[in-house]
């Protein structure tokens, strides 16, 4: 038998690798199936849209927030992988309460979601397929430390949602993303995760870059007005508003290494992501 440690500290026993699994996270969803677990993945949220040839046939078990709690026990999966943020605790607790299974996720930095999906991969016994996909992101994110240890960090400015607009604080996986991408947030002082930044707060704290996500909300090029109002701003002065797709800044798994090396080309200039009016084409 061989136990497992989750983000809740808990401890998790496997007689043998999981053979039935429902996942509740997006990301984690697209690496296991990445991972090769296609026959092993009986269930998934509604949310868990990549890869969409493969989700597409699972049973749906509500949304991330909202979920079915009694079609995750009708599929009788012997591991269900939850996330602390993500998924609400009453559903969690409900799980545990009918006995199942639950590894609970919870990564703060690009590191630690590497060493969680390398623990995942073992729970599955897709080790061998797992190797080379995370062996490239830790290499990825060695050289992107190495890059920029050098280099002054470049003023960023990230937000994830609108009215009100808020954006990442310290201990979050985006945080740590942009840091090892030689960006230092600009609220990075904040003590909440996910503080409230208000565009004049934001101008004050000068950001050299700012970078528009689509999710969790869909900024599009409709929304740089707003922000190109404060023309005394380095990032508007400079033209270095980018619109990204959000996957690369928050989703953990396959895209790891490639994120890294995508964000850092936007930061640091890089030839293969050209700009439109200081938005790059390949963004959305």
């Amino acid at each position: 038998m061989a136990t497992y440690t989750d983000a809740l500290n808990r401890s998790i026993n496997l007689e043998q690798p999981a053979a039935r699994i429902v996942s509740l996270v997006p990301s984690i969803t697209e690496a296991l199936f990445t991972f090769g677990l296609n026959e092993a993945i009986v269930g998934v949220t509604r949310y868990c849209v990549e890869p969409a040839a493969g989700v597409a046939e699972k049973a749906k078990v509500g949304g991330t927030k909202m979920l079915d709690v009694r079609s995750v026990l009708d599929l009788q999966p012997d591991l269900v992988i939850a996330n602390a943020e993500e998924n609400r605790q009453e559903d969690i607790r409900q799980l545990l309460a009918a006995g199942q299974r639950v590894f609970v996720t919870f990564p703060r930095t690009v590191a630690s979601a590497v060493q969680m999906l390398r623990q995942l991969a073992q729970m599955t016994g897709s080790t061998e397929a797992a190797t080379p996909i995370l062996d490239e992101a830790e290499a990825a994110l060695a050289e992107a430390r190495q890059a920029n240890h050098s280099r002054p960090r470049l003023r960023v400015f990230c937000p994830i949602w609108r009215r009100p607009w808020m954006t990442v604080g310290p201990n979050t996986y985006m945080h740590d993303f942009i840091a090892a991408c030689g960006g230092f947030n600009v609220f990075s002082e904040r003590h909440e995760r996910y503080p409230k930044a208000e565009l004049d707060e934001v101008a004050r704290r000068v950001p050299q870059v700012i970078l528009l996500p689509n999710e969790p909300y869909p900024f599009a090029p409709k929304h740089i007005g707003e922000l190109t109002e404060y023309k005394y701003v380095p990032a508007v002065r400079d033209k270095r508003i980018y619109l990204l797709d959000g996957k690369h800044l928050c989703w953990y798994g396959p895209r790891i290494a490639g994120s890294l090396r995508y964000v850092q080309g936007l930061l640091w200039g890089d030839a293969a992501n050209p700009k439109v009016d200081g938005v790059p084409a390949t963004g959305l």
